[in-house]
């Protein structure tokens, strides 16, 4: 039997904007609990709200890298619910006239791009937090009450965990490059909730959708994924289906959990919002934004491959962030050799950033300091492996090299006659390596070559010491 899963996706962005979506109280993370909030923020009577024109410009500039159609006119709509986080009773929102339609974000598959297609991008409030401590207690914390979101709501394109896991990176990626928000997901900033269901391709029965929930990471929400996929084919086998539901992901028992039955749209009894005029946006205000944008990635990947002339995957890898296309941009301003720059920064840079969670804006050293770096290993007065430790010391410290090479003395040891002296020793106590060497085993020449290397701990210039130990085994 075959089947084929079905995932769409709603992704709810926190804006970077200075203030909230209707009033003045700081958008900021943290602080003290219903430190950052005001009437407006609680919906108390007679509060009225004030749309920042700020979102609508951060909303409009995401609208435009996602190729969507931007509305010249659209309006705020009540969606009513009841949860203590939400005191007015309803959070205001947009329903049938989003500020965007439409677009798509492309994913790169070995088969080749596959577009995902965006149905809005709309934007509202966000919603206060529910704390509910170990007590049994449930205290409440308006301070995100108001921050300002953009919620991005897919078509069902994507067929698998992973498909959707790269239009997250995808979707990451360009709101941080168009810096529209910081995406921290650890900080709640993008958040996404997946709607999946699978459908058996020969008989055409499929699933009913689930909505999972309160997932706070890529690899969370690829976990859960997998979990539903799995079992929402189980239930087909077993000619069952699955219930409407919301569920949630539990990360210590590594399944998804119900949390209520799913609602219909009905149910939130949108209303158009009377205390917020309808919105007018002028094709040359979205003309400007669109000028304003920077480079976006996929732009900055083929820019990359043609100017650095590095390989698609190196091009791919680098732009990733912008944070990290910068850092490879500014380092090879320093150093003349942008394959090798690539190279350190794809290898020892990230598996250090990504062993420590760190970010590359983290980094204690600065893109200068590495291309001095490489520079010493160039001019041959470092090996390459003294290169990396000398490096490990700069992510601890964020001294640059040649302060590290000089306290430490990891000049690299390139005296012809005092490399001599040590290649003599090393030979003199390993004759049955000589005779393996003359006997055609190559690998006891790099044996012997390491002898050397252990000896001057890692500073002998590995290259001469390779053909002093050649030449000295010849004249035996």
């Amino acid at each position: 039997m075959a089947y084929k899963t079905v995932i769409g996706l709603e992704i709810h962005v926190e804006l970077m904007t200075d203030t909230k979506i209707f009033c003045s109280c700081p958008n900021e993370f943290g602080g003290e609990a219903n430190t950052h909030c005001c009437p407006v923020c609680l919906g108390l009577p007679g509060a009225l709200p004030v749309l920042n024109k700020a979102v609508l410009e951060y909303a409009i500039k995401a609208g435009i890298a996602f190729n969507s159609k931007i509305a010249n006119i659209t309006k705020m709509d009540r969606k009513h619910y009841f949860y203590p986080d939400l005191v007015k009773g309803y959070q205001i929102s947009q329903d049938d006239v989003p500020l965007c339609s439409g677009g798509y974000v492309e994913i790169e598959l070995e088969e080749g791009t596959k577009k995902i297609g965006l149905t809005r991008i709309h934007i509202e409030e966000d919603t206060g937090k529910s704390i509910h401590t170990e007590e049994g207690d449930s205290l409440l914390d308006y301070n995100r009450a108001g921050v300002p979101l953009i919620e991005i709501v897919t078509e069902p394109d994507m067929n698998t965990p992973e498909e959707a896991r790269l239009f997250l990176e995808k979707l990451k990626s360009t709101l941080k490059y168009i810096e529209v928000s910081d995406c921290k997901m650890e900080e709640g900033s993008l958040r996404c909730d997946i709607n999946i269901n699978v459908v058996d391709t020969e008989t055409g029965k499929k699933t009913n959708i689930t909505e999972l929930k309160n997932l706070n990471s890529f690899s969370g929400a690829v976990k859960a994924m997998e979990y539903e996929e799995k079992r929402h084919i189980s239930l087909l086998k077993e000619g069952e289906n699955t219930e409407r539901e919301t569920r949630r992901w539990d990360e210590v028992k590594n399944e998804t959990i119900i949390m209520r039955e799913k609602g219909e749209v009905a149910d939130y009894r949108y209303a158009v919002e009377t205390d917020i005029l309808p919105i007018e946006i002028k094709d040359e205000w979205i003309e400007e934004l669109k000028n304003s944008l920077p480079e976006l990635p996929h732009a900055k990947k083929q820019r990359f491959i043609k100017e650095y002339d590095i390989p698609e995957y190196d091009a791919g890898v680098l732009t990733q962030s912008k944070e990290l296309a910068d850092f490879y941009e500014e380092t090879v301003k320093y150093i003349d050799d942008p394959k090798q720059v690539s190279n350190w920064i794809m290898g020892d840079v990230l598996r250090r950033i990504n062993d420590e969670e760190l970010e590359i804006e983290d980094l204690k050293f600065k893109p200068k300091d590495l291309a001095k770096l490489l520079e010493l290993i160039n001019e041959g007065k470092i090996s390459n492996n003294i290169g990396k430790k000398v490096l490990r010391t700069m992510f601890e410290t964020g001294d640059s090299p040649e302060k590290i090479v000089k306290e430490k003395g990891l000049i690299q040891i390139s005296d012809e006659d005092e490399l001599e002296k040590i290649v003599e020793k090393v030979l003199s106590e390993n004759e049955q390596s000589i005779i393996d060497y003359k006997n055609g085993k190559d690998r006891a020449l790099g044996y012997l070559v390491g002898q050397v290397m252990k000896v001057t701990k890692g500073k002998a210039n590995p290259q001469m010491a390779n053909q002093i130990i050649r030449d000295m085994i010849e004249e035996q």
